[in-house]
């Protein structure tokens, strides 16, 4: 009988461990509903992603292609790096040489992109980045890529290191303007060019400029048409006969309350009127991109994310407390983090186990609680007695 008792006594003071959680839920999840049908262009290329909600794609063969004054993307990013240019600043100031105005004439006598030009013409560096990437003078290009690197040769040199340094490996630059059809790139690579570059405030409000007024050249304007249609804000229009139309675009949408920006290129559009094909194919991505962001529903409420292990207990189920939303579209991926109390001892029904949450730069990261979904109690006799040894 005393032996009895002190089986008992034993089996009621042994210590027991904490409650262990165990993740069920996959570290990825699929948002529901069928993935969206984008409007790709189907001839050249392209790429389209929504900032802090991900990419959608690219279409078309991602292999180096002439890019025409898309080049210049680099060559105002390039200068905006080096000499930063606040709202309300012009900037340096360049004279316009001679050469540099019988420049602009031999260019224009070849039926190149210009802005006419004087010599002893000052201009800003705010004009000059007007002029780049406004009417898209070629002249224009040539002349900062002096005044920053001293030569087109280095000032090209630089553009080709600073590809390098943003991941554009199918990228080469070699001129400011992207005059020469030498000058090639793919949709991807310059969808990154546009990522870094659109997070610069000045060019990003001067390539959602429609007209600007030069010294010299007076009213000089945009040529990309969509700009104020439908929330598009710039960036950058190219075409020739070797790179056909052409153009990297910016998107301002507004998704439950939030604000984002679709970004995407064309390349290699064909058509009567380069320009306009370029504008056309970017246009029908633009809009179906932005059609395709919604918020979706990543974990629904009450789904099991994780199980909880105790003591001779039948493994109870830890739910999420209410949906997990995100901004994003059908079909896409995206990875759920669960970050889970650390070894509680007790558990009831309802009671915070952990987190899930999804990250989005830029857009804020959506997170909910785990709960207990059954109350875990505590250790069973069977438990004790056969952890009495």
């Amino acid at each position: 009988m005393a032996l009895l008792a002190a089986i008992l006594l034993r089996a009621a003071t042994e210590s027991v461990p904490p409650i262990a959680l165990h993740r069920t839920l996959a570290a990825e999840v699929t948002l529901p509903g069928r993935a969206p049908a984008l409007a790709w262009p189907s001839e050249g290329q392209a790429a389209v992603e929504v900032q802090g909600v991900g990419s959608l794609g690219v279409s078309g063969t991602q292999t180096p292609a002439p890019i025409a004054s898309v080049a210049k993307v680099m060559t105002a990013y390039l200068t905006l790096q080096e000499h930063p240019l606040a709202a309300g600043r012009q900037g340096f100031v360049m004279t316009v040489t001679p050469a540099q105005a019988a420049e602009e004439r031999r260019r224009a006598a070849q039926d190149q992109s210009v802005v006419r030009v004087r010599a002893g013409e000052r201009l800003s560096e705010r004009q000059a980045l007007e002029a780049l990437m406004l009417p898209s003078a070629n002249n224009v290009a040539a002349m900062l890529a002096t005044y920053d690197a001293g030569g087109i040769e280095a000032f090209v040199a630089r553009m080709n290191r600073q590809a390098k340094a943003l991941g554009m490996r199918s990228t080469t630059y070699t001129d400011p303007s992207g005059f020469r059809h030498t000058t090639v790139s793919t949709a991807a690579d310059q969808l990154k060019l546009a990522q870094v570059a659109m997070r610069n405030r000045t060019f990003a409000a001067i390539v959602d400029t429609r007209s600007a007024t030069l010294p010299v050249a007076g009213r000089v304007y945009n040529y990309d048409g969509l700009l104020g249609e439908d929330g598009y804000v710039g960036i950058k229009t190219g075409s020739d006969e070797a790179a056909g139309g052409c153009l990297l675009f910016a998107k301002r949408i507004t998704v439950a309350g939030r604000r984002l920006t679709v970004l995407g290129v064309v390349l290699g559009q064909q058509g009567s009127e380069l320009i306009e094909a370029g504008l056309l194919a970017a246009k029908r991505l633009g809009n179906s991109a932005a059609a395709a962001i919604t918020v979706k529903t990543a974990v629904p409420a009450r789904a099991i994310v994780a199980l909880a292990s105790f003591a001779g207990h039948a493994r109870i189920p830890v739910v999420s407390a209410h949906p997990l939303r995100l901004i994003g579209f059908a079909g896409q991926r995206v990875h759920v983090a669960l970050t889970l109390d650390h070894a509680p001892r007790r558990l009831r029904a309802g009671q915070f186990a952990g987190t899930l949450s999804i990250a989005q730069p830029g857009v804020g990261p959506p997170s909910i609680a785990a709960v207990a979904g059954e109350t875990v109690g505590g250790p069973t006799l069977g438990w004790r007695l056969s952890h009495l040894l």
